[in-house]
């Protein structure tokens, strides 16, 4: 009687893995035998992988805040930002082509450009004092108009913002949070007087927090945007004396948002094409469209990503050559090992089978530890430098797979190194 008679059949993976166990407990073995040695091997790697993972997550925390930041802009919007004049000499020969940026050029884009859902100019004014004395660094006033807070996707976090009904010069302001801050601590703001230069405005409201650039982008220059106390157009034009307005011009933006449907690309050209006709080429503005702002730093980011590989090769294709000499000098030194098992039946690809899975124990020993490493080392970097790092899924599969392809292609020659030993001179072999 079959005594296996009824019992169901063996997996067959589960037949591939015990005929594998022996080899991979053999190979554990002989890297447990050589700690210091495996682990001078494996550093290669380790690094490798640690330094892939470590400027991937460091690169896209970093790309990850410009493009939030474009987003905020508003990719269905046109911004057009005057160019100061560096110098007074510069300032004159730009006079005699352009008067700057006037409501006349507002009118000529609202008039010609039939795809405008929304406009607002914007009047940039640094005060000279302000009551109660801001705790840090002076907020920047804003003329704009009620349709800003709709354009640039402003959030009030309390009160409103102004509108139709304040009056076009209406002595009201609505604070940034970091104003707010300044200004009047963690005191309820709305309600309360601010005194700029000489005009007393009343706080309706405190923006929500703002994304900011660190430096230039596109045009548009580095501000912090919660540092920024809002007041009507006419209200900064009329009652707030601006100390360098001789060399300014009489509006410093404009903010213009496109129709659903509109074509964005094509609104931002007609602008452009507008001013540079009404300012006789005087390039005294830009025209900034963050949808294409953001478009490019995609592209920035897919190069980036490239890059990334291709240093990622290089530096594991080092920790793979160094992997394969140490494979060949442990083939050189366990050969009569090697005729041993030759002797006692062992096949060619049992031995290419054992020397390849040390060295995948090496290489995916060495990944995961340089994972570990990558990760920690972003987010040391991120707390130390203040940088916002993202540790993606992408990044460290990319440096695992690369370190575990690295262990198998760099393995084979010295495994078929192995087994291509004569068993008879490998049992002479002293």
């Amino acid at each position: 009687m079959n005594p296996s008679k009824g019992l169901p059949p063996i997996p067959a993976w589960r037949l591939q893995l015990e005929e594998v166990a022996p080899e991979f407990y053999q190979g554990l073995d002989n890297l447990l035998s050589r700690k210091l040695r495996s682990l001078l091997t494996m550093l290669g790697m380790i690094f490798g992988v640690a330094a892939v993972v470590a400027m991937m997550s460091i690169g896209a925390g970093a790309q990850q805040e410009v493009i939030a930041f474009i987003e905020q802009l508003g990719v269905r919007n046109v911004i057009v930002e005057a160019r100061e004049a560096p110098d007074a000499t510069t300032l004159e020969q730009v006079r005699k082509l352009s008067s700057g940026l006037t409501p006349q050029d507002v009118r000529g884009i609202q008039t010609n450009v039939d795809t405008l859902a929304a406009t607002s100019p914007r009047k940039r004014v640094m005060p000279v004092k302000m009551l109660p004395k801001p705790q840090s660094e002076m907020p920047v006033v804003y003329g704009v108009a009620p349709a800003y807070a709709g354009i640039a996707g402003l959030r009030v976090s309390a009160g409103r913002f102004f509108d139709a009904g304040d009056g076009e010069a209406g002595a009201v302001a609505v604070l940034g949070q970091a104003a707010a801050a300044s200004l009047f601590g963690t005191d309820e703001a709305v309600g309360r007087h601010v005194k700029v230069n000489q005009q007393w405005f009343r706080v309706i409201g405190v923006a929500g927090p703002q994304l900011a650039a660190q430096t230039d982008m596109g045009g548009l220059p580095a501000q912090d945007r919660n540092n920024v106390m809002y007041v009507p157009l006419m209200a900064a034009l009329l009652r707030v004396e601006d100390p360098q307005s001789a060399r300014k011009d009489e509006i410093d933006a404009v903010y213009l948002s496109v129709v659903a449907g509109g074509d964005i690309g094509l609104a931002g050209a007609a602008v452009r094409g507008l001013l540079e006709a009404a300012h006789r080429g005087a390039g005294d503005f830009s025209v900034i469209v963050p949808a294409e702002l953001l478009a490019e730093q995609q592209r920035t980011r897919r190069m980036f990503q490239i890059v990334m590989v291709a240093i990622a090769s290089i530096s594991l294709l080092v920790g793979g050559i160094g992997i394969m000499n140490i494979m060949l000098a442990s083939v050189l030194e366990r050969t009569r090992e090697i005729g041993v098992r030759r002797a006692v039946g062992a096949r060619r690809t049992d031995i290419i089978r054992q020397f390849l899975i040390e060295t995948m124990l090496i290489t995916t020993t060495g990944g995961l530890a340089g994972v570990v490493l990558g990760i920690v080392l972003s987010q040391l970097v991120g707390m130390l430098a203040g940088w916002s790092t993202i540790v993606t899924f992408s990044s460290v599969f990319l440096a695992f797979f690369v370190s575990a392809s690295v262990g198998i292609i760099f393995g084979v020659y010295p495994a078929v190194r192995a087994s291509s030993l004569d068993p008879v001179y490998a049992l002479h072999y002293e």
